[in-house]
């Protein structure tokens, strides 16, 4: 059902990976020039201009999984998947960030880099919701 509480993480996971990660910047460099996750898909390097696509994805299969809510267990594997989609943008990330000598291009790390925590632990708070419900659905079975 669309009015369970899954529902709700799920949506601002989507809203999270889709929307706000569009508008917040990712980090400044020395000249203070801010990027955003547009910026970075002009990138040479494949790894960060796969950034764009990934976060697409991860909305996408946000909005897959609330629509799959009469098949709990299709959409605890799709929340699986997501978590680990999530995981790879988050090592891209932080691979990109580790691997720069000292601070030669990036000075400021912005709010954009704690995008794929956030969707981790709603997906993760999402997968506990369905696993809950059903729990409920197979102790009302055995009562039958």
């Amino acid at each position: 059902m669309l009015q369970r509480i899954q529902t709700l993480y799920l949506l601002l996971s989507a809203i999270l990976s889709g929307g706000i990660a569009f508008v917040v910047s990712f980090w400044k460099d020395n000249a203070g020039k801010e990027f955003f996750l547009l910026d970075l898909f002009q990138e040479i390097d494949w790894k960060l201009s796969s950034l764009l696509i990934v976060f697409v994805l991860s909305a996408i299969l946000s909005l897959i999984s609330i629509f799959n809510f009469k098949d709990r267990k299709r959409q605890i594997v799709i929340n699986r998947l997501n978590i680990v989609v999530n995981f790879y943008l988050l090592g891209v990330i932080v691979y990109h960030l580790l691997s720069l000598p000292g601070e030669s291009q990036i000075s400021e790390k912005g709010i954009g880099l704690f995008i794929p925590e956030l969707v981790i632990v709603l997906l993760v708070l999402a997968n506990r919701a369905i696993q809950k419900d059903e729990r409920l659905v197979k102790s009302v079975d055995r009562l039958r």
